[in-house]
């Protein structure tokens, strides 16, 4: 198999950059398409026949698990799974040899589960896969829950600052910017890189003390300043540091409570 089609199915736009991001460094590879949620992933593989799909398994309306009930487990092509959450459906994964990637992933995890998808098609294993498909929906009569947040944030973040790892106080974060699979957290005049989702640090965040104002950015509400209308449309924020954060429109109403009960 000289060239390897591959979807990309994952309802965050910074995911599926990020899976881009991956693939790009195979020249073998092409991204025949990008679907945002499982009713465009079911339409897409039935219309662009991919080699094999990059697929969320955490989705609304229609989860990784939908997608292949709805496109069938023999037209179904190779799959690799994403995960954020590895408490249930990994086990499910590993018993029924389907691979898997629970984010963030390093990119060498990343490399290992694209070789193994191409051995198998190399191989002729559709059947076999199809088999494991099979078993796997058998299993899973219903989607895997979300891993529920922690009652309490931790105190504290380890981050990797050149050859040595440091804490930093979560109370400290000004603001947490999202970057593919890393975020960077803004504290004062430094700036931390962590290899993990927005989505996943999110999670484990005090939800009273930190808000996501943007689908790349989470602020400490402790530290905004002021709340500017900048247009009738758009929003911003300005932190203690003069930093200017625009707010998306459909989380406006949110922050605004928010900053009303901390106020």
């Amino acid at each position: 198999m000289a060239e390897l089609r591959v979807l990309l199915v994952d309802d965050e736009p910074l995911a599926r950059r990020g899976l881009r991001h991956a693939l790009s460094r195979h020249a073998e590879v092409t991204v025949c398409g990008e679907c945002r949620d499982g009713r465009e992933a079911v339409s897409a593989i039935r219309e662009l026949r991919p080699h094999l799909v990059l697929l969320d398994v955490q989705m609304p309306e229609l989860d990784g698990f939908g997608v292949i009930r709805e496109v069938g487990v023999a037209q179904m092509p190779a799959v690799i799974f994403i995960t954020a959450y590895d408490a249930f459906a990994v086990r499910a994964f590993d018993v029924h040899a389907v691979d898997y990637l629970v984010k963030p992933f390093a990119d060498e995890r990343f490399d290992e589960a694209l070789h193994r998808a191409r051995l198998r098609l190399r191989q002729g294993e559709a059947l076999e896969l199809g088999r494991k498909l099979a078993g796997l929906l058998a299993d899973t009569p219903a989607p895997p829950a979300p891993t529920p947040p922690p009652a309490e944030s931790p105190g504290r973040i380890l981050v990797k600052v050149g050859t040595r790892s440091v804490l930093v106080p979560i109370a400290d974060i000004d603001w947490i910017e999202a970057d593919d699979y890393c975020v960077t957290l803004h504290v004062g005049s430094q700036e931390h890189v962590l290899r993990e989702s927005l989505a996943a640090l999110e999670a484990k965040l005090d939800a009273e003390r930190f808000v996501r104002i943007h689908r790349s950015a989470i602020v400490n509400v402790e530290r905004i300043r002021e709340l500017h209308h900048a247009s009738p449309t758009e929003w911003v924020v300005v932190l203690e540091t003069g930093q200017r954060l625009r707010v998306s429109r459909n989380r406006r109403e949110h922050l605004e409570r928010r900053l009303g009960r901390a106020r």
